[in-house]
């Protein structure tokens, strides 16, 4: 080789040396612009149909207007971002990327799939795509983008020790723990954990060695479960046209009729306008109603559930907060899907994402106590003021907290029963921000969440299911003042709040133990000491990550 070179002028050889660099800088162009290439398949085109944006060219009825033609838009993350190129019959196209023309290896193969990184086009943010030159004249192609990802990168140039000094200030005071995860433009800013996920070992005796918070501890989500298990179902329900929220819950279960029933919509229970009362304890019997709706299994509570509580209002009365609501949407989905409400959400909503810890009755799949956070000390019997048949006594850690949900549900509910960790709920945020979907799994569509997230006219903090920002600053203890209109969330009676700002493109995940704390007071007016400090009030946690982001 060396001995050829001298054999050519040096002129020649610069050229020779230009000429192997460009050759090999094309070759490792392509590789990273192109993943794979493969022979198109009934299966590719099923599997590739969870994408955020499908568009096929040409365009079956394109405008008279020439530029609005074969032309969208995609979310992505600069650096990041895949294309599927789905070519049926083009030999030759010109795609742009954010007006950069997308290198391929022509002549494209028909009936092939290309895979492309877009590493090098994509920027934060809305993105645009254009095809042009599609040759040969009715050559056709399909472009698929893939939702976008999180990637894992705290960093120190956003200041977060407002709020890690206000959190760690209240754990030396005597609050027991939390984990605190900050979604922002697709990147994992902040995930860390403060305190202990236990230190009690029974009522207020204190544990020698208390087990330390773990970014990745388990939580009981209380009513965050209401968005993260019981709408996404519907929504997905939704979105495959099996269920219609302005259809009468009747029309899907027909024994729940009589006393008005039959005039309920699904949207009522949605918005928690249907008429019923906040709570319903079928786990007492000493209650107003007695014997007759005690219940402790779970098929009992559902058939009193669709036949027999009370309404107390009319669906066109204001709404109240109510958990009946939502145990009967658990139910409605069952009816629906023809599966246990956990097997359907394990296996169609949380498997495909990949999130193993996301699921109710975590003690009874494999899990064990120490990977969990506790709640209350002594059962549900707020340290002995309490009693009724079959109650708790113990530290609860890993059992759902929720009265309703253990004893008469077997765990499994609507309103509450979900457990979680951090690292498993940016994903299920990440997938509210991209309007359905997470990377190559899309769980529902971009229409369903619109309409889940449409503020009511009678008051513009509730949508279906979520809670809502708004603009009159009603729900500033959960959002704070810094959050937009368009925010959205939900928050838990264990200590756990969500908010989700899709202006901002932000997830702030709260989750505390504020609950394993002693309970002091009368037998009829107690607190749990908890509940006294800063970190579990949620908004000024919120409010300072706000600052830390905005402020940099």
């Amino acid at each position: 080789m060396h001995w050829a070179l001298k054999m050519i002028n040096n002129k020649t050889y610069y050229k020779v040396v230009i000429l192997l660099l460009s050759i090999i800088i094309a070759g490792c162009s392509r590789s990273t612009a192109i993943k794979s290439e493969r022979p198109l398949t009934v299966n590719h085109i099923n599997a590739l149909a969870n994408a955020q944006v499908i568009a096929t060219f040409p365009e079956p009825n394109p405008s008279s207007r020439e530029y609005v033609n074969n032309r969208g838009t995609f979310k992505a993350y600069r650096g990041r971002g895949q294309l599927l190129l789905q070519n049926v019959s083009a030999v030759s196209a010109d795609i742009y990327i954010n007006n950069k023309k997308l290198s391929l290896n022509e002549p494209l193969r028909a009936n092939t799939e290309y895979d492309f990184n877009l590493g090098h086009y994509t920027h934060n943010g809305v993105n645009t795509f254009k095809v042009e030159n599609i040759q040969p004249a009715g050559g056709s192609l399909t472009l698929r983008f893939a939702f976008a990802t999180l990637e894992n990168t705290a960093t120190k140039e956003i200041d977060f020790s407002q709020v890690d000094t206000l959190i760690e200030n209240d754990i030396k005071a005597g609050f027991p723990g939390a984990v605190l995860a900050v979604v922002k433009a697709g990147k994992v800013l902040k995930l860390t954990a403060y305190g202990d996920a236990k230190q009690y070992q029974q009522s207020d005796l204190m544990l020698l060695r208390p087990e330390p918070m773990q970014t990745n501890t388990l939580f009981d989500l209380a009513s965050n479960t209401k968005i993260f298990a019981t709408n996404f179902a519907l929504m997905k329900l939704v979105s495959e046209g099996q269920l219609n929220i302005n259809h009468t819950v009747h029309s899907y279960l027909k024994e729940y009729q009589g006393n008005g029933r039959e005039h309920r919509q699904v949207k009522d229970l949605l918005t928690h306008s249907a008429g019923y009362p906040p709570v319903f304890d079928f786990h007492r019997k000493d209650t107003a109603y007695g014997d007759a709706f005690f219940s402790q299994t779970s098929e009992t509570t559902k058939q009193l559930l669709l036949t027999s509580v009370p309404l107390t209002a009319e669906p066109t009365a204001p709404h109240v907060y109510s958990d009946i609501d939502y145990m009967i949407l658990g139910v409605l989905i069952e009816r629906i899907s023809g599966q246990p409400l956990d097997e359907y959400l394990e296996q169609h909503i949380y498997a495909p994402l990949k999130l193993n810890n996301t699921l109710f009755n975590p003690l009874k799949k494999g899990f064990n106590r120490q990977q969990f956070a506790a709640t209350e000390l002594s059962g549900n019997t707020r340290d002995g003021r309490i009693h009724f048949d079959n109650i708790r006594t113990n530290v609860l850690q890993g059992q759902v907290h929720d009265e309703r949900a253990y004893y008469s549900l077997d765990g499994v509910a609507g309103h509450a029963g979900l457990f979680s960790n951090a690292p498993d709920l940016v994903v299920l945020c990440q997938v509210l921000l991209n309007k359905g979907g997470y990377g190559d799994t899309q769980i529902f569509n971009a229409s369903s969440l619109a309409q889940f997230l449409t503020p009511q006219s009678s008051d513009e903090t509730y949508g279906l299911g979520f809670r809502l920002a708004g603009n009159n600053q009603a729900r500033r203890w959960h959002f704070g003042p810094y959050a937009s209109a368009q925010a959205y969330g939900h928050t838990g009676w264990t200590g756990t709040v969500t908010v989700i700002d899709p202006a901002y493109d932000l997830a702030i995940i709260l989750l505390t133990n504020a609950r394993h704390t002693p309970i002091k007071g009368t037998e009829k007016r107690y607190q749990f000491v908890g509940k006294n400090f800063e970190t579990a009030q949620y908004g000024s946690i919120v409010s300072l990550v706000y600052e830390a982001l905005l402020n940099q």
